[in-house]
């Protein structure tokens, strides 16, 4: 049987479980937002499309990954 590995988290925040949530959240709000925003942009080719999500999916994730480790920090242990 291996030996166990040592794991270490300086700041006291779950990286792995912001990531993982960070994820979920922005393909549970981000993918909505796309939509919507999407119904007002004129959007003819595949390229366009594929430009618009990255412009508006990126600002959705960043933010969702911003107020997701937030939240770990704030409720570290």
């Amino acid at each position: 049987m291996p030996e166990p590995v040592e794991t270490t988290s300086p700041d006291g925040v779950d990286y792995g479980w912001v990531m993982q949530t960070t994820f979920v959240a922005t393909i549970l709000v981000g993918a909505p937002v796309v939509v919507l925003l999407s119904t007002a942009a004129t959007l003819p080719t595949w390229a366009d499309r594929v430009e618009f999500a990255i412009r508006v999916g990126a600002p959705v994730w960043l933010v969702t990954s911003i107020v997701v480790f937030a939240y770990a920090k704030r409720k570290q242990t």
